[in-house]
């Protein structure tokens, strides 16, 4: 069977390039190995899909080339999605940072693009494998053999939509890598992101504080995220790690600001006649658990008016600067995204096509272009497919 254009990999990226691309006309196939289209979307956002970011801007985004990003996110934008959403009367709101979210269901968003593809005459064929991609050079042009178990199609623009190694259980794979591998195209080493940290083996003490969540700063290098961290059984996830996650490297120190908003060194310094005990003061700016562990663990619990001024600076320094090393993440089973990929390099910014390959293309999370937390990947998964769109 022949078509215009096939997309492998029906998730955020696949579903919009598709639809959108069958509203210029073009003759569409869908294939996903999955039983169920959008599974990564249906569990986003704690099932309510933080579908974009209002805030988006190219500085959001970590990849080898920080400019690459620029062009597709400058012409499909989340203004764009959001008149999307409206138009199918979804409800939203901005939970915080600018990061929008469904009030009902992610499941919402799914059928949007479902709705939009039947609307573009989009062919879509679920549990469906891939078994070989080759591509047939002839004296006119080239085009594409897809072979799977549903049987054998061609197309003449290919676009690989399969996504990252995130969420290997909801069937992720590394099929868009190996198929980049196989027409020659460099791979950005891939990584978890978005992830947990696991602490290194001389703090797992802290793992008495588990399920405590505190605001704080956390800072990897230049980087720095204010939002909440919370302590796990293995080390500290939370918000600002996940953040922080994109930028930390093995052997690296994470340095978290638990009093983001005061100097601990000002405050001791002030209630140095106090004759509280220290778990007790500092629970007046920290969660009661926390202060009463953090205490016993790293500070020397002693009423404040007995701390001494060489003391005094070292618990300010281990509020204000605590320094704390991991091992390793969580891994890709708990990874939001796959930071790495499809090298930018290897493919065009305004169109995402391959400069090997005429009429290969990749979109989303399988191209090294990885967003923060809060809708930004969303946000590159629409903007990547606009982009391909209207190209294949």
């Amino acid at each position: 069977m022949k078509f215009d254009v096939i997309i492998i990999g029906a998730g955020a990226a696949g579903l919009f390039c598709a639809f959108e691309a069958g509203k210029r006309g073009r003759k569409v196939l869908v294939i996903e190995h999955n039983a169920q289209v959008g599974r990564k979307i249906l569990i986003s956002g704690g099932g309510r899909c933080n579908f974009t970011n209002i805030h988006t801007k190219p500085e959001n985004f970590i990849s080898e080339n920080p400019h690459f990003s620029k062009s597709a996110l400058a012409r499909y934008t989340p203004q764009d999605f959001v008149e999307l959403v409206k138009k199918h009367r979804i409800e939203y709101y901005e939970k915080k940072l600018g990061q929008l979210f469904c009030r009902e269901s992610a499941r919402q968003i799914v059928e949007m693009l479902l709705a939009e593809c039947v609307r573009a005459r989009v062919q879509i064929r679920t549990t469906c494998t891939v078994k070989e991609v080759k591509k047939i050079e002839t004296s006119e042009k080239a085009f594409y053999e897809i072979e799977t178990d549903q049987g054998e199609f061609a197309c003449e623009s290919l676009v690989i939509a399969t996504g990252g190694l995130s969420f290997p259980k909801i069937g992720a794979t590394d099929f868009g890598f190996r198929t980049a591998r196989k027409f020659g195209l460099k791979i950005v080493e891939t990584q978890p992101a978005l992830v947990p940290l696991v602490f290194e083996k001389s703090a797992k003490s802290y793992a008495k504080l588990a399920g405590v969540s505190v605001d704080a700063l956390v800072s990897a290098g230049k980087n720095s995220f204010r939002e909440n961290i919370l302590f796990t059984h293995r080390g500290l996830s939370g918000p600002a790690v996940l953040q922080i996650s994109n930028y930390w490297r093995k052997e690296k120190e994470i340095t978290i600001d638990l009093l983001p908003t005061a100097d601990a060194h000002e405050i001791l310094k002030e209630n140095e006649a106090s004759k509280q005990n220290l778990d007790n003061f500092l629970s007046r700016f920290l969660p009661n658990r926390f202060a009463e562990i953090f205490t016993a663990e790293i500070l020397q619990n002693k009423p404040v008016n007995q701390i001494g001024g060489k003391e005094r600076l070292q618990i300010a320094e281990n509020l204000n600067h605590w320094r704390v090393k991991f091992d390793e993440t969580e891994g890709f089973h708990k990874a939001e995204v796959t930071r790495g990929g499809v090298s930018t390099s290897e493919l065009s910014s305004q169109t995402m096509e391959s400069k090997k390959h005429v009429g290969l293309f990749f979109i989303g999370e399988v191209v090294d272009v990885t967003g923060w937390l809060g809708g930004y990947n969303f946000q590159w998964a629409w903007a990547s497919a606009y982009a391909a769109s209207q190209a294949v």
